[in-house]
């Protein structure tokens, strides 16, 4: 049988199939949150007030906040936008069985998908670059040729970073990515900073460390062509990019997945919190310990801490009592409403708990979790009111107003 017979009889051809695939995914996954009317109330007008702000910048005088703000902000500006994304590869799980005996077909994919993926992100930094081109001609003295050669060393840049971040991440896992990660990723930006400080006046020197990122760029792709054992490692990396609008659209959707962990960060031996071991005991321990575990309860609880902190420090003499109280009754119901949810779970329908053991081991759970809080509340307000006495006071404030706050809430919500 002839190769003519085949859908895909080169490589080539199979890639350009891959590539209009994924194309029309990524259209699709735009599509979702961008349609017809989005795009004629929201994105053109937009664009026709950027483009206005755009041509004042070039030809009126630039905002008065430029002129203190420093050439490292924009050169860090940008390295943040190198540093950000990866790879586009367009390999896909079959391969391995398909393509494992044809090493030129996978090379050619991942060469092509390389080549389409440093021409993406050439065109990504072109656009940033466009944008802060105003302030970096009008607002630093950029001639012509030191702005060209400053926008090709960023390229370069960028292509080297890519890359080299690419390697990195399909070879190893764990702590040991990020410890190849972070200087394969930092050094070359910390190159791009120092040449673009001191030698912006100076284009060829520019030009020089742009050849630099050039040869080490080659020599990655080189490298990359000749990499062996991480075909997976190719396949997730591929697919992490690809998703990354997707991602972006659903971030405040959905929760993101948690990673399989075999011993929990923190309480890893199950032995018991509490001295007593009655039934209503044991199940207080198990609710602290199903807070403290979880990643998002547990973030939720610090942001709410750290806000009410800076919320008491803020406000007038006169209101802070006023407001500890109230952030204490929200955090109050925040944590029952977590009992609820905790007790409430068909798991915890297994056990044999009364409604009220449940009620009695609510009513411990909740003073005990929100005692903290509500200690570190009272520590800010009484050391900036009362001095020196504050630190003998906000122990028994605190904890006096946080367990008749809990058992108010405790006798309102918990059904007995």
């Amino acid at each position: 049988m002839s190769r003519g017979a085949f859908a895909f009889p080169a490589a080539p051809k199979l890639f350009k199939r891959r590539l209009l695939s994924h194309f029309r995914e990524q259209s699709a996954i735009i599509r979702t949150a961008a349609d017809w009317t989005v795009l004629l109330y929201i994105i053109i007008p937009g664009g026709l007030l950027g483009g206005r702000f755009y041509y004042g910048f070039w030809n009126h005088e630039l905002p008065s906040w430029t002129a203190d703000l420093p050439f490292a902000l924009i050169l860090v500006l940008m390295s943040i936008f190198i540093a950000n994304g990866g790879l586009v590869l367009l390999l896909q799980e079959g391969d391995l069985l398909f393509l494992r005996q044809r090493e030129s077909w996978i090379r050619t994919i991942v060469l092509r998908g390389t080549v389409y993926s440093l021409a993406v992100t050439s065109l990504k930094m072109a656009a940033v670059y466009a944008i802060l081109l105003p302030f970096i001609v009008r607002g630093y003295g950029f001639s012509p040729a030191a702005a060209w050669a400053l926008l090709v060393m960023t390229l370069a840049c960028s292509w080297c970073v890519k890359l080299l971040g690419h390697i990195v991440k399909v070879q190893r896992q764990g702590f040991r990515r990020w410890l190849w990660l972070i200087p394969a990723v930092t050094v070359p930006c910390a190159i791009y900073i120092r040449a673009g400080l001191y030698w912006k006046d100076s284009p060829p020197l520019l030009l020089l460390v742009t050849a630099v990122f050039a040869a080490v760029t080659v020599w990655a792709i080189r490298y990359r062509l000749r990499l062996r054992g991480t075909f997976m490692n190719d396949v997730r990396e591929d697919y992490k990019q690809r998703m990354r609008i997707a991602a972006l659209l659903l971030r405040g959707v959905l929760d993101k997945p948690r990673p399989t962990r075999y011993k929990p960060w923190i309480f890893r031996k199950s032995q018991p919190l509490l001295k007593s071991k009655t039934p209503e005991s044991r199940f207080t321990a198990a609710a602290i310990k199903a807070l403290v575990r979880n990643p998002a309860h547990l973030k939720l609880y610090l942001s709410f801490t750290g806000v009410g902190l800076i919320a008491v420090f803020i406000v007038p003499s006169l209101l802070k009592w006023l407001i500890f109280a109230l952030l204490v009754a929200l955090m109050s119901y925040w944590l029952s409403s977590f009992w609820l949810l905790f007790s409430g779970d068909d798991y915890i329908g297994i056990l044999p708990f009364t409604k009220e053991q449940k009620a009695a081991a609510g009513s411990k759970t909740l003073p005990l979790l929100l005692l903290p809080f509500a200690l570190l509340c009272s520590a800010v307000i009484c050391v900036q009111l009362y001095g020196w006495l504050g630190l003998v006071l906000f122990i028994p404030v605190g904890g006096i107003a946080g367990y008749l706050i809990a058992n108010m809430f405790s006798a309102f919500r918990f059904a007995r």
